[in-house]
């Protein structure tokens, strides 16, 4: 189901376009405003492509699923004009590769609307497998050309809504169809419909009737309607889509009446009522929401007046669109949206229920269940564990009946390694994961990617650390929970030592030294005198501040006396210094010492013929970062 503003009502693409004749650009834009979008499309095909032309064009086949045409649109039109394109066609064309199965530049155009990286055959893999439940769908209509969608229980029957047997002869100008209308059947042993019969005429009118919901005994039923009047909204005239209710009496659906909440200014849609008859959510663009459709509640008095809709907040809702509310008797939420990350368009996601105002992250159902195309109005029968939900991943909206399995939960843990400042990948770093006891459970070596990934177990607490030479170690901490929290996407971003530090450098040749003041020893001397001691008490420091840094101490003599003499001096000076850390808390294993006597003087000097002041600089302690 395509992004719908005002009216709900979803249809396949038509691929019968008007008989063509030479239009002006003014006929085209004309039925454009009109939501003509099939005439639109077969006018902007004879027209010059200027930006708004291809604009146009691609829009009236994003519209109608026709997600091949509307790539190639799109696609002249950011060849052509990307410097002048809006933000917002960024996301259709983004959708439009993805319902085309071009996932590697959806994602790309996606990054750039989105501002940060997305890959969709990662997500939904991760997403599949990570899910409480497994899904087997099948088809419900042999007919894939009928429109079906909005399907709810009703009894031991269903109802839905579709394009067949249609009250009124007049066709819907965003498709160029018929109106819907309401029908109930019967889901035979095979999940297919069987025994299909229209509502009476009190409910199916010669406007647009869908997605009605009941009360526990089948005597209250609520439903969509669109309105009587057209309003003018940014200049066109639009029919809001309204929620009505209707009571079963004596046999007759009777008493039909909009909502009090319903209005001409703006549309209320995709009605549910829950078990105990108290709640009515539904989507809605109304003043307040967050983006082009919302999710809202109202509490069912007792007197069958309605509390003020309340939004379901940022968790649930996104600046795009949240349709087809289903609550389940434990409070869990199925709805389709295109906001949240998911396999491109419109996606099922369940989110858990934390409090009567609070809903966790949602969770995206997986692709069994979300297609690359637009899939919602999922419903459960938690008892029989199996429900329906509605998919134009053939081309038209379709129902589709599923049997739901208890999944073998992984808890999987995922994420990325990055450098804190220049947020690169960094391979090679390694990962390692701890339970709450701090015992090492298992650890990785990330590769090209910087991704790493672990399975752990439910209800338990981890915590999570990465480790890259020079950097310093990064950690998070994190629980599972026994309904399948499962998807945690860490970002792990370490700091290079020499970036939190002043007195660490990186050198050109890729060794990282701590700077420090020389340190001095006495005349073939190597114990430590109290300058020496204060500069590595400088060090001490600096190593208790990163306990999982590791340094070579170095120490360098003159030339003065023999190689051999001058290699047992600086020996036993760089072991001098570290034992004076170990005696200062350093644990051993993070220290090497290594003497180099005379072999890497800073200064040649010609002959061996240095001044004081060059020798004096060749004697030395250097001070290495390791790990």
């Amino acid at each position: 189901m395509k992004k719908v503003i005002y009216l709900l009502f979803i249809f396949c693409s038509i691929t019968t376009l008007f008989a063509q004749k030479k239009v002006s650009a003014k006929q085209a834009h004309a039925l454009f405003n009109r939501k003509a979008y099939i005439k639109a499309a077969a006018a902007y095909e004879q027209l010059p492509q200027s930006r708004e032309v291809l604009q146009n064009l691609g829009d009236c086949y994003y519209y109608n699923f026709q997600m091949d045409n509307a790539v190639r649109a799109y696609g002249q039109l950011f060849f052509t004009f990307k410097d002048s394109v809006k933000k917002d066609v960024y996301f259709r064309y983004a959708n439009a590769l993805k319902g085309a199965k071009d996932f590697d530049k959806g994602d790309a155009i996606m990054s750039e609307y989105l501002g940060y990286e997305q890959n969709t055959p990662k997500f939904m893999k991760n997403a599949t497998r990570n899910i409480p439940d497994s899904y087997k769908l099948e088809m419900m209509s042999k007919n894939k050309t009928n429109g079906d969608f909005g399907i709810a229980f009703y009894g031991e029957k269903v109802t839905f809504a579709s394009l067949r047997n249609a009250e009124g002869d007049q066709s819907y100008n965003w498709n160029d169809r018929p109106y819907l209308d309401l029908f109930m059947a019967t889901v035979n042993d095979k999940g297919q419909l069987v025994q299909i019969e229209p509502f009476p005429e009190s409910i199916n009118t010669k406007k647009h009737e869908s997605n009605a919901t009941f009360s526990a005994d089948g005597k209250i039923m609520y439903f969509n309607r669109t309105g009587e009047k057209q309003v003018e909204v940014n200049n066109e005239k639009v029919a809001t889509v309204k929620i009505y209710k209707a009571e079963f009496v004596d046999g007759k659906w009777t008493n039909v009446k909009m909502c009090s909440f319903s209005s001409d200014e703006y549309s209320v849609q995709h009605p549910f009522l829950t078990k105990d008859g108290k709640k009515l959510y539904f989507a809605s663009d109304m003043k307040g929401t967050i983006g082009s459709m919302d999710l809202f509640v109202v509490d069912v008095l007792e007197d069958g007046t309605y509390s003020q809709p309340r939004n379901l907040g940022e968790t649930i809702n996104t600046i795009h669109r949240e349709q087809f509310p289903f609550v389940t008797e434990d409070g869990t939420l199925y709805f389709a949206s295109d906001g949240h990350q998911g396999n491109g368009n419109l996606d099922i996601f369940m989110s858990y229920k934390l409090s009567e105002t609070e809903f966790d992250k949602p969770l995206n159902l997986g692709s069994t269940i979300n297609s690359e195309m637009d899939d919602f109005n999922y419903i459960l029968d938690e008892v029989n564990n199996k429900g329906y939900f509605a998919s134009n991943r053939t081309g038209d909206d379709n129902l589709y009946t599923f049997i739901r399995e208890d999944n073998k939960l992984q808890y999987l843990v995922e994420g990325e390694v990055r450098d804190l400042k220049s947020l690169e990948l960094l391979p090679g770093a390694t990962v390692k994961l701890f339970n709450d006891k701090g015992e090492l459970l298992e650890e990785v070596v990330v590769g090209k990617d910087g991704d790493f990934t672990f399975n752990t177990e439910p209800n338990k607490k981890y915590k999570i650390m990465a480790f890259k030479d020079f950097y310093i170690p990064a950690e998070a901490e994190f629980d599972t929970s026994q309904k399948g929290k499962v998807y945690l996407d860490l970002q792990m971003k370490v700091e290079s030592y020499y970036d939190a530090e002043d007195i660490i450098n990186k050198k050109d040749d890729g060794t990282v030294l701590i700077e420090l003041e020389n340190i001095y020893f006495d005349l073939d001397k190597w114990n430590i005198k109290p300058q020496a001691a204060q500069v590595l008490d400088v060090l001490v420091g600096l190593l208790k501040k990163y306990p999982y840094m590791e340094i070579q101490i170095g120490s360098h003599t003159d030339s003065r006396a023999s190689e051999i003499y001058n290699l047992r001096l600086s020996n036993r000076r760089a072991a001098s210094a570290l034992e004076y850390l170990v005696q200062n808390g350093i644990e051993r294993r993070r220290l090497k010492s290594v003497g180099y006597g005379e072999s890497k003087p800073l200064i040649i000097c010609p002959k061996n013929d240095c001044t004081e002041a060059e020798h004096a600089t060749n004697r030395r302690c250097t001070f290495m970062i390791l790990k």
